[in-house]
């Protein structure tokens, strides 16, 4: 999945049922929004799940990318942990990923959800195995 072809297709089923549109697309900073509409729990707010979602989307997307660069472009995520500071009723929120670790067969970003405001909303961080595509 390369640049181009995540641009055309989409970052996914799950992304594309929730919203996430992509803006940014590079090895070292992959940055995209969500809706809070049709994405809360029963109270009416963002729901943790989804800025989960929206975090492995974004990680996902900068570990395959960076997976091309040493040649093991499927990235498969094996761990995940979110911090959620704040509760968001409406609006939409934008995450970025950036880079903790870019390695041969392991990829960490830490991913920042703001909301409209530029609050922190949620920092996670995303650990994927990187393979080979054959």
């Amino acid at each position: 999945m390369s640049t181009s072809s995540i641009l055309e297709n989409g970052p996914g089923a799950l992304a594309e049922r929730m919203g996430i549109k992509l803006t940014e697309l590079t090895p070292e900073r992959v940055v995209g929004s969500m809706p809070v509409d049709g994405n809360t729990q029963p109270y009416g707010l963002l729901h943790g799940g989804a800025s989960c979602v929206l975090a492995e989307t974004l990680g996902s997307v900068a570990a395959v990318l960076h997976g091309y660069t040493v040649d093991r472009p499927l990235a498969l995520g094996v761990d995940i942990s979110a911090t959620h500071h704040k509760a968001v009723r409406e609006g939409t929120v934008t995450g970025v990923a950036t880079p903790a670790h870019r390695g041969r067969g392991v990829a960490t970003y830490e991913i920042v959800i703001t909301d409209e405001a530029g609050d922190r909303v949620c920092t996670a961080r995303l650990t994927c195995l990187l393979r080979s595509a054959g």
